[in-house]
């Protein structure tokens, strides 16, 4: 099965005056993120990781801010060409880490919620989707957010191909046994068939 491995960076400083989202989700808070879009940095990186997973180019290829078509455009249009690419491609997402980090506001009280609403975007569960948020630990990024993400793809092709049943058989003549039990034209259990007997006999009970 083929696996390709997708990596996603972005930063926006924040700003007054413009609505704060990140990873699709609006937050309550007095600055926002500066961008031509919407500035979620959030699923910037997860775009950017799943473009990257299959080498189609970056955000930028498909949304150039030169062009005033994304000027404030929501996010979620970027997340869903980058989706359209890799099912293109032929793979799918396995899971996702992001990392979050930056002085304020505080996303551990929201990481559920943001969670929630990234898979749902990416249409998996919320099991494949791991939000983790840090502090720029005296790295002078107070007024600046950045996000890091990682993804890992499957390959579509195969995921529905029979699995192929493996057995080592001494007797030829059990063959014939194994595959009639696979159709299930011989009871499951009938031990007569592996020449064993019963350790007693069934009419003698009363």
């Amino acid at each position: 099965m083929g696996m390709r491995i997708g990596y996603g960076f972005d930063s926006h400083a924040f700003k007054a005056g413009v609505p704060l989202v990140i990873g699709g989700l609006k937050i309550d808070h007095p600055e926002g993120l500066a961008g031509h879009s919407d500035g979620d940095l959030l699923l910037h990186a997860i775009t950017d990781a799943l473009l990257g997973a299959v080498s189609a180019g970056d955000i930028g290829t498909f949304f150039p801010p030169s062009d005033m078509r994304w000027k404030n455009a929501d996010s979620t249009v970027f997340l869903e060409t980058a989706l359209e690419e890799i099912a293109t491609a032929g793979y799918r997402i396995v899971n996702l880490d992001c990392v979050l980090i930056m002085m304020r506001p505080k996303i551990v009280p929201i990481a559920g919620e943001m969670r929630a609403r990234v898979a749902e975007l990416l249409h998996v569960s919320e099991r494949d989707v791991s939000i983790k948020a840090k502090t720029p630990e005296g790295l002078p990024q107070e007024g600046t957010a950045v996000a890091h993400v990682t993804v890992l793809l499957e390959s579509i092709a195969g995921l529905d191909e029979p699995k192929k049943l493996v057995a080592e058989i001494d007797d030829p003549t059990e063959v014939d046994v194994v595959v009639r039990t696979l159709m299930g034209e011989e009871e499951p259990h009938n031990m007569a068939r592996l020449g064993r007997k019963p350790t007693f006999d069934t009419d003698d009970l009363t």
